[in-house]
């Protein structure tokens, strides 16, 4: 069975060549912004969010941790993280399985490898959810496990 046929399986959904093309399009179009975080860049990737958005990820001490971030902290979050500056290349090859549970709701597993300008590569694994208002899709969850001790220490 291919990941598009469980997918479709498990979510009673089929989603329609547009579905597929859509959300594939909106991918390439967040992976362009990301791969050169640049403040405008990261303010694009703000851009192409629901705020509040959601976030899920978990800490070394093994606990869970929920948030919800406005725009300004997902910008000033994704600016540090990235690096902010632009200065080195990042180039991302991912794999996603879209689960369409409708037309206008999605969740995206991502595997992906992020390898920076100087070669050194990052492995992740994570998930969105994405949802689609008047033609437009926007992400409003991201789920990625690691990033509670570091995101601590930031702002809210």
């Amino acid at each position: 069975m291919r990941r598009s046929e469980i997918a479709e399986a498990l979510t009673g959904y089929t989603p329609t060549e547009e579905d597929l093309r859509g959300l594939a399009e909106w991918f390439e179009t967040y992976d362009a912004h990301s791969s050169a975080p640049t403040p405008e860049n990261v303010e694009r990737m703000a851009d192409m969010a629901v705020f509040p958005l959601n976030l899920v990820t978990d800490g070394s001490d093994g606990n869970a941790r929920t948030g919800q971030w406005d725009r300004e902290r997902y910008v000033a979050t994704m600016n540090a993280v990235m690096g902010g500056g632009g200065e080195q290349d990042v180039r991302f090859e991912s794999v996603r399985t879209p689960f369409f549970l409708s037309p206008s709701v999605a969740v995206v597993f991502t595997s992906s490898v992020m390898t920076t300008g100087d070669g050194e590569e990052h492995r992740m694994n994570y998930a969105d959810v994405l949802v689609r208002r008047d033609g437009v899709w926007s992400f409003q969850t991201m789920i990625q496990s690691g990033w509670a001790d570091m995101l601590e220490d930031r702002p809210s």
